[in-house]
């Protein structure tokens, strides 16, 4: 079912075209991360992107198939440099997200009482506090030529929630089994 607020839907389109942005930048920069040597690094990036895919599904099925006339605008950084500069730019998108655009986004799907967007939006948040910090410490290794230590990164396929090296027996965010966590 499509949403009945014009804001709302506006905000769904933004986000899910900075989600799918965001999902194209993290494998290119993921990539890139391998090639200098950050192999966990580039796992990193491989698995968050997977979780931009999750929230930008998300925010689709609650568009509901209304896309015409739709105009999506992202801003974010792009662009061939190093990991540790990637991983700036990755940083900073995480941080407009969980402190700019999903507050907002949210607040107006609760005051708009528009209950799927307001999970979708809540799954996305709650994810994204998680990434800021995930690229921070590995930005923080990268920095000093190392990779970060990680064994897996385990991603909820229902919300995007990431966590490293086990997957919780029930998702923290949105309650999925241990068993639907995809591992990278």
């Amino acid at each position: 079912m499509a949403v009945k607020n014009a804001m709302t839907s506006d905000f769904l389109h933004s986000a899910y075209g900075g989600e799918s942005m965001a999902h194209m930048r993290y494998l290119t920069w993921g990539t890139m991360a391998e090639k200098e040597g950050f192999k966990n690094i580039s796992k990193l990036f491989e698995a968050i992107a997977y979780a931009e895919e999750v929230h930008a599904n998300n925010h689709f099925k609650e568009i509901g198939g209304n896309t015409a006339d739709a105009t999506v605008v992202a801003g974010a950084v792009f662009g061939p440099n190093k990991t540790v500069d990637n991983l700036q730019g990755a940083i900073n998108g995480e941080l407009h997200e969980v402190e700019q655009m999903y507050p907002v986004y949210l607040n107006a799907a609760q005051f708009q009482e528009e209950k799927g967007a307001e999970r979708s939006f809540h799954y996305a948040l709650e994810a994204e506090k998680i990434h800021a910090n995930l690229f921070q410490q590995a930005q923080n290794a990268a920095k000093e030529g190392k990779d970060i230590e990680l064994t897996s990164v385990y991603i909820c396929p229902i919300c995007g929630h990431t966590i490293l090296d086990e997957a919780p027996d029930k998702c923290p965010v949105c309650g999925a089994k241990k068993e639907m966590y995809k591992e990278f």
